[in-house]
Order: structure tokens, then sequence, then C-alpha cells
């Protein structure tokens, strides 16, 4: 345990004598609240008293985050009250007497409370006391707010399950994406290059037939097989370059991107920054997510302009690769069900990612993609 993890003796002596005014208050609201709605739930009464109960529970544990934070330097955000108030006040209610995050910060505060009536004794008698100031104070006011971070710090189990959730949604669309993917190059396989490889062996086996009893016929013949060969080439190149662009592989996403912006009829200004590059799955992911982009802004947006960014940025959990789409069109695009942005948005949560869309009408358009390098 290092010295610097404890707080400065000054305000570890303040954050012990002010925890226990503030664990006073506490204490004596959320019990009698606490008490008074369980006994007094059978006439409905108590239910609103629980509610109250819980809500300040979750306020006095914010304010105890806040103390905590304040003075001892602990890592200890504060969280909101209602999870989604825009939900129905029912719903609001049921979600707040259910949730987890209520019942650590109501058992924090009860374990608190005579913990703070230790802590402010130490801190009275801290002050004509020195060496107890100096070296008590910190140690307990350092372990007092261990206590918090524990209790009143993100929920772990809770936060992992949320994950889990979200992964296993991502996951199940991702396959659902994945079939999809396959149908279609199932189909462009059929209806393109496989009738293209048809036409060229049927016109083959007629140019063999021909070939001693009409020449000139057999010649034509070959040329035009030659030339459906050739097409079908190219369509089997547009269909790989569908699946993963070569440049993209090759040279990476300033090449890959750039490349894309140049095919656009809408002017757009490319900016990339990666270094070092990202795994080949965000390469791809950002790849496709900018072409959609593209060709929905030269074909609905109206747009005269357009701005493509990618950047690398380092999150705590690790770096992420942001990519930014913005255009000065109309406006008023918007994630549907089914639609051509609901599928970037399902290829990005395929690998942890998240894509955001803002579109009031009138532009400007902004698409974003949050795309994890570690997942």
């Amino acid at each position: 345990m290092s010295e610097r993890q404890y707080p400065h003796p000054a305000a570890a002596v303040a954050y012990l004598l002010g925890a226990f005014p503030l664990s006073l208050v506490t204490f004596l609201t959320t019990v009698v609240f606490m008490c008074v709605g369980v006994g007094t739930v059978v006439i409905w009464v108590g239910v609103f008293l629980l509610v109250a109960a819980a809500a300040m529970a979750r306020a006095f544990g914010n304010a105890h985050r806040f103390w905590t934070r304040t003075l001892t330097g602990a890592d200890l955000p504060p969280e909101p009250v209602l999870s989604n108030p825009d939900e129905p006040f029912l719903r609001q209610w049921r979600t707040l007497l259910t949730d987890r995050r209520t019942w650590r910060d109501f058992t924090y505060l009860m374990l608190e409370f005579p913990l703070s009536i230790i802590g402010f004794a130490l801190g009275l008698a801290s002050i004509p006391l020195v060496p107890l100031a100096l070296w008590v104070a910190p140690r307990y006011a350092w372990l007092h707010s261990q206590l918090a971070v524990a209790m009143l710090g993100p929920d772990r189990t809770a936060d992992l399950t949320a994950k889990a959730e979200r992964l296993q949604a991502s996951r199940a669309r991702g396959v659902d994406a994945a079939e999809a993917e396959r149908r279609r190059i199932e189909r462009d396989l059929h209806d393109g290059a496989q009738q293209r490889l048809v036409a060229v062996a049927m016109g083959l086996g007629r140019a063999k037939g021909k070939l001693d009893a009409d020449p000139e016929l057999a010649r034509a013949l070959i040329n035009e097989a030659h030339a459906d060969a050739k097409l079908a080439v190219a369509e089997l190149r547009d269909l790989a370059r569908g699946i993963y662009p070569a440049v993209l592989g090759d040279r990476g996403l300033d090449a890959a991107l750039s490349s894309l912006a140049a095919k656009c009829p809408v002017p757009v200004e490319v900016t990339v920054d990666v270094e070092p590059r990202p795994p080949a799955a965000v390469e791809s992911t950002a790849y496709f997510i900018v072409g959609e982009t593209l060709t929905n802004i030269a074909k609905h947006a109206q747009a005269e302009s357009a701005t493509v960014r990618v950047w690398r940025e380092t999150r705590s959990m690790g770096d992420e690769v942001v990519v930014e789409i913005t255009d000065n069109g109309v406006g008023g695009a918007d994630v549907r069900p089914g639609g051509g942005l609901s599928g970037l948005a399902d290829r990005a949560a395929t690998i942890d990612g998240v894509m955001t869309v803002v579109s009031p009408l009138g532009g400007p358009t902004v698409i974003r993609a949050d795309l994890p390098c570690v997942w």
C-alpha cells in the first residue's frame, strides 16, 4: 500500500468530520421513510414512501460520492437517480425499487453511519494531536473511501451482465447480417457470373460443332464467348471487391476510403489518422460504413459536399477507431428497422461498436461510429 494513495492529512480530517453530519441526516431520513413505508405498504401509502426512500438513497448516495471524490480523490462518478426519465412514472418507480444500484446505495448508507461516528471522533481527536492527524486520520479516511468505492462505485456484475446481453444481441444481429450477405453473394453469383459462364460454355460448345462446317460462324461464337468470359471475370472481381476490397487489405483505410471518395459524385474530403493500423475487422467495418453512407448521400441527401474523418482515440477500455461522415444535405436520415442505416449499425455492433446518427431536417447530417480495437 503506497503512501501516495492516502489523502492529505487536512483533507482526511475534513472528510471524517464532514461525513458524520451527512451520514446522520442520511441515516435518519432514509431509515424513517423505509420503515414507515414497509409498515404502511398494505394501505398503498407505503408504496409512495418506499419509492421516496429509494430515491433518497440514490440522491444521498450521490452526495456521498461527491464528498468522497472531492476530499479523497476516489473515482466515484455520480449515478442517475432515474435511469430513464422519459419512461412512465410507474415504470420508473418499479425500476427504482428493483435496481441493484438502489439497494447497494442503501446498504452503504447503513454501513457507513457507524463508521462515520468513529471517523468523527477520530477527526476531532486528530485536531490537537498532530501525530494522529498525520498518520492515523489519512489511513482511516482511505479505508473509509474504499468502502465507498466498493459499494458506491460501478456495479461490476451489472455492467458485465449488460455487456454480455449487448454482445449476445450484437452477435445475433451479426449472424443475421452474415446470412443476408451470404444470400446476396449467392444471388449475385447465380444471376451474374454463373449465367455468363453458362453462356461461355454454350457458345464454345456451339463453336466446336461449327469449326469444320462453318469456320466464320465458329469464330464469331468464340469471340462472343470471349466477351462473356471477360464480363464474368469483371463481375467476379466486383463481387470479391464487395466482400473485402483488395486496396483495403494492401494499402489500408486511407487509400481505400480515398478510392471510395473519388467515385462519389459529391465532393468528399477525407482525413484518416489511425496509426498503428487497426485490426482487419475494424478496417472492414469502417470501410463499408463509409461506402454505404456515401452511397446514401449521393442518392438522397442532395448535398453539395461531404467530409469523412477517421481517427484513433485512446479510452480506458482500449483504443477505438472513430468514423465520422458529415454532409450538408437536407437531413432527415434516421435508423429504421430493416433500413440501410440499421444494417450499418448492426455491422458495427458485431464488433461491439456503436453507431449514432444526428440528422435534423435541413441538415447537416452526422453519422458516427465508435469501433473498439479490442472486443
